[in-house]
């Protein structure tokens, strides 16, 4: 579920990511699965590309899954009459997402993209069984011949919302964070974040509240009141919905969201935060079936490619920490900067990154501690 070294078209050690698999417990929708297809208007199936989304959450989740879904409407109108679109949402990891793989396999669908990490043993155990159609794991860690992964490096617009939010609290403030699952993906997430806010804040702090859910906007609205009621400075959110800017907004406190834009709904506390634009690779994917040149891979999207970047910055975020935060970005994006370049600390003291060494993939993707600065428990 990452890279390190340079930021165009990552590609992935699949041996690396095996301890990701905690995820695959954590995801689940609470809904029935439910399906919508666009039909490619004034073509007949002869000629036209079915290409199917397989979504954990809603799409109107106000997160993750609503920007795979903007990826899939991007791709669509993109394409035209040439592909025909499915998708099913609330879709839980284990025999009911095999059951609706299955399902789309029937109705013809030639590739299959499927948004999240515990439908890789699913997804591994269908390529084998359907030769001919394609599957796309995001964040996912296999690959097979007819089984690719995408996704993109968020820890460093992650870093770069840090920023925003350590200039916008006091000298040694802190900052909550409301966060899903303590997998690597997202103890990187939050690394990343703290590293950040201490660029411009050495002193402040991140204090962590784990909800053990993607999506569910009662708990994560409980996780950050909890936060508040600690008396953080500001909060920032690791997780699918809006619910932790909500509460941020009802106490006026400067908020980082995650997967969405929220500055207009949280116009008096946005700070900004880290997207995703899944279209482009979307439409890519779908060409590159319909041409026949389709091939297996591991996509790594960054900076540089526009894969990650940040929302609007609200009006929390002065012009000088924008100038401090677009000096970095444009670092990042040519290689001159990288966040987890050494020396880096844990909790404890202990030198995990000397000084010189930056982060290897396998560190990254196998990231259990917490750096320095960081309050919370890395186990959950």
């Amino acid at each position: 579920m990452h890279r390190t070294p340079s930021r165009s078209l990552k590609l992935l050690s699949l041996a690396l990511v095996a301890v990701l698999t905690l995820v695959a417990a954590g995801c689940g929708g609470d809904d029935d699965a439910t399906t919508t297809t666009t039909k490619a208007s004034g073509s007949s199936d002869s000629g036209v590309t079915k290409a199917a989304w397989v979504y954990v959450g809603p799409t109107n989740d106000g997160g993750w899954t609503q920007a795979h879904d903007a990826g899939r409407k991007a791709a669509a109108k993109e394409l035209g009459d040439s592909v025909e679109t499915t998708y099913k949402e609330n879709v839980p990891e284990g025999p009911e997402a095999k059951q609706v793989m299955e399902d789309l396999i029937k109705d013809g669908n030639q590739i299959i993209f499927a948004t999240s990490f515990g439908y890789g043993d699913t997804l591994q155990e269908l390529a084998k069984k359907y030769p001919d159609v394609k599957f796309e794991h995001a964040t996912g860690a296999a690959t097979a011949d007819n089984l690719a992964t995408y996704y993109g490096a968020s820890e460093d617009t992650i870093y770069l919302t840090g920023i925003a939010a350590g200039a916008a609290i006091p000298e040694g403030g802190k900052v909550g964070f409301v966060a899903p699952f303590p997998i690597p993906e997202v103890i990187r997430h939050i690394n990343a974040f703290e590293l950040g806010v201490q660029s411009v804040n050495p002193s402040a702090t991140t204090q962590v509240v784990w909800t053990n859910t993607w999506f569910d906007p009662e708990t994560e609205r409980k996780a950050a009141d909890s936060l508040i009621s600690d008396g953080v400075d500001a909060i920032a959110s690791g997780q699918d919905s809006p619910a932790s800017g909500e509460a941020a907004s009802e106490k006026g406190l400067p908020f980082v969201g995650y997967d969405s834009d929220q500055s207009k709904n949280l116009a008096d506390v946005w700070l900004t935060a880290s997207l995703y634009d899944w279209g482009p690779y979307y439409t890519k994917r779908i060409k590159a079936v319909a041409d026949g040149t389709w091939k297996t891979g591991e996509y790594y999207g960054g900076i540089d490619d526009g894969f990650v970047h940040l929302a609007p910055f609200g009006k929390g975020v002065s012009e000088e920490t924008q100038a401090t935060i677009a000096e970095q970005e444009k670092a990042i994006a040519d290689g001159s900067f990288e966040v987890f370049a050494g020396p880096i600390e844990d909790q404890a003291g202990e030198v995990k990154i000397p000084e010189g060494e930056t982060a290897t993939l396998p560190e990254l993707l196998s990231m259990d501690w917490f750096v320095k600065g960081v309050e919370g428990n890395p186990e959950g």
